[in-house]
């Protein structure tokens, strides 16, 4: 009773609470050090609240709601050869609308990285967004961890639903693995996004110190974090403006309990392979359109690798720097981040409008 009690009232207020008119950004923060010092002074009165409630098994619950709610369904194919994925699909398959696959990058699962965006995307496309090998619901028993069988295992999962085009944005490690379908598969593939992307980097650039990290290990304990240290860390990197220092510690560890602890070994395996012997001489070039979206701070991949994926497309790339923005370009500005989505996506879509009333009209006089 407790769990439900916590849960509807931390809906209510992250659904209410932060979209009034009074919701201005200092209001909000302060709104949000007031729930977390007011929760944490009740934890220490209640030690056991932690058994009962969890923010993010409670977000995560919201999140798969909203996507229900917005016209998906969640479903776990089989692609044999021990390969699990998990996907939302549309519950109707419109064949008049184009198709767009939604990649999500390391971090929590596909939910958590686009259920701010995905309602400007379901009356426009039939939206897909699936969770990658060793993230969310989907894995595999084979050894295979490059970015090209994770590009294979996807693809199949398209074809498994009967999807022959389509379109595609990638936050992060997403736009690695969009970046391999697109050269793989380029009779299937469409317009591509790629947002702070690192795809033409090189082994060496951490050796000669592009990256704010002295060696591999120090960027997997930051990347994979299992210690609120660790996580805070990860959001200092990722945001220009990080709100680590005010969460308290417990809810940190709620969420690497719950999203950082699955696969640990496995998401290692996958981060030395995107390294590991990587030039940029080796890396296809793509002839799709494609635009890259950046955080002009980012410092997980610094921008210098957005420009050097700009000169490594050519003429069907487009770069887009977004000011005051990190690593997280789709948290941290999501309008800004939107506003290219919708300028690159929906130029070419029939425009769309609202049902017309006049038939009805006519209807009643007739």
């Amino acid at each position: 009773m407790l769990q439900q009690i916590l849960k509807a009232e931390f809906i209510i207020w992250i659904q209410y609470g932060t979209t009034s008119s009074n919701s201005t950004p200092g209001n909000l923060k302060f709104r949000l050090i007031f729930f977390f010092l007011q929760l944490e002074e009740h934890t220490m009165r209640h030690s056991k609240l932690s058994r009962y409630f969890s923010f993010t098994a409670s977000r995560d619950w919201f999140y798969r709601y909203s996507f229900g709610n917005a016209g998906l369904r969640s479903i776990r194919t089989d692609l044999g050869e021990g390969t699990v994925m998990h996907c939302w699909v549309p519950k109707c398959h419109n064949a008049s609308r184009p198709n767009l696959l939604l990649v999500h990058g390391f971090g929590a699962n596909a939910m958590w990285q686009y259920g701010e965006h995905l309602r400007h995307f379901t009356s426009r496309f039939n939206v897909y967004v699936p969770d990658l090998i060793f993230f969310g619901e989907s894995y595999t028993t084979r050894s295979e961890r490059s970015e090209s069988f994770q590009a294979q295992s996807l693809m199949k999962l398209m074809e498994a639903h009967g999807v022959p085009r389509m379109s595609l944005v990638g936050i992060s490690y997403g736009g690695f693995v969009g970046y391999s379908m697109a050269a793989q598969f380029p009779e299937k593939m469409e317009k591509l996004v790629l947002c702070c992307a690192g795809v033409c980097l090189e082994e060496k650039d951490l050796e000669e110190g592009l990256f704010n990290v002295s060696d591999l290990n120090e960027a997997l304990s930051i990347l994979l974090p299992q210690t609120p240290e660790r996580l805070r860390d990860l959001i200092k990197f990722s945001f220009v403006k990080p709100i680590g220092k005010w969460v308290p510690s417990f809810f940190l560890s709620d969420f690497i309990d719950v999203m950082c602890t699955d696969h640990l070994k496995e998401k290692r395996e996958l981060l030395v392979a995107i390294l590991e012997d990587r030039k940029l001489s080796n890396i296809p070039k793509i002839t799709q359109s494609l635009l890259i979206i950046w955080g002009e701070e980012d410092k997980i991949f610094p921008l210098e690798l957005g420009y050097r994926l700009k000169r490594h497309v050519g003429e069907e790339a487009k770069i887009v720097v977004i000011k005051n923005a990190g690593h997280a370009v789709n948290i941290e500005k999501s309008k800004d981040f939107m506003k290219h989505l919708k300028s690159f996506l929906f130029d070419s879509l029939t425009p769309h409008r609202p049902p017309s009333l006049l038939p009805l009209f006519d209807s009643l006089w007739s």
